[in-house]
């Protein structure tokens, strides 16, 4: 498995976060993470990427727990945050060489994949100018480039298309698909359904810090009992477990 949780737990205080998460995402995979505000989306994210320590359990990418083995785990990682840090006095392709150093690609290789993703993201223009310039969507298609520059068989996203245009937004899903069919994994949190239900292989629902559904849309409308899009199906499963 690409991603692997086992009993992954988060507490602060006297709040449990998240509560004996377990979650296996294998190759190829594009998993959507869905739920309420609050219900545990972006520490579950902060566990898998190493920036909070598990209160208990483990989580592993590609079989390296970022514990344990933070750095072999961190090679392996693509990661968009849901607000993402930028050296504002860099210009784009100079925070993008920085970043291909930080991962540890040669200079050749920093060189073709910045100039690939300038074109792709439709950054070539503003690719030489100080980031403090930069509006919320270039800097959001700033972040993605980042993240695509090493090649990592692993994405974590939180919120992916915020500040996105259309024509970014369908680069970045057909983007997704493309790696997710060359065997790269991605765990995708967001609040659009309608992306998770255009793009998502399978769909995770967290309430309360609790895995509450797991699966196809098909096999999270029969756990429902709704026969519709995502988000009546979340609404209900969410309004069943609210219920209890």
């Amino acid at each position: 498995m690409m991603i692997k949780t086992e009993q992954l737990t988060k507490v602060f205080g006297d709040k449990i976060a998240v509560r004996d998460l377990n979650l296996d995402i294998p190759n190829g995979e594009l998993f959507a993470f869905i739920g309420p505000n609050g219900a545990g989306k972006s520490t579950t994210i902060k566990m898998l990427v190493g920036l909070l320590l598990p209160t208990r359990g483990r989580a592993l990418i590609d079989g390296h727990d970022i514990r344990e083995n933070p750095v072999e785990a961190k090679k392996l990682i693509g990661y968009i945050p849901d607000f993402p840090y930028l050296y504002e006095k860099l210009t784009g392709r100079e925070f993008l060489r920085f970043i291909g150093r930080v991962y540890g690609m040669d200079d050749r290789s920093i060189a073709g994949s910045i100039e690939d993703y300038l074109d792709l993201l439709g950054l070539r223009d503003q690719a030489d100018e100080l980031i403090r310039s930069y509006s919320h969507g270039y800097r959001q298609r700033l972040v993605f480039a980042s993240a695509f520059l090493h090649d990592p068989r692993v994405l974590i996203i939180d919120e992916p298309m915020v500040g996105l245009d259309p024509r970014s937004a369908r680069l970045i899903k057909d983007n997704l698909i493309e790696r997710c069919r060359k065997g790269a994994a991605v765990f995708m949190s967001t609040h659009t359904l309608a992306v998770a239900e255009e793009i998502a292989d399978r769909v995770g629902i967290i309430h309360e810090g609790v895995l509450i559904a797991c699966g196809s849309l098909e096999e999270l409308r029969k756990q429902s009992g709704v026969d519709g899009r995502l988000e009546e199906v979340f609404l209900q499963l969410t309004e069943d477990e609210a219920a209890e």
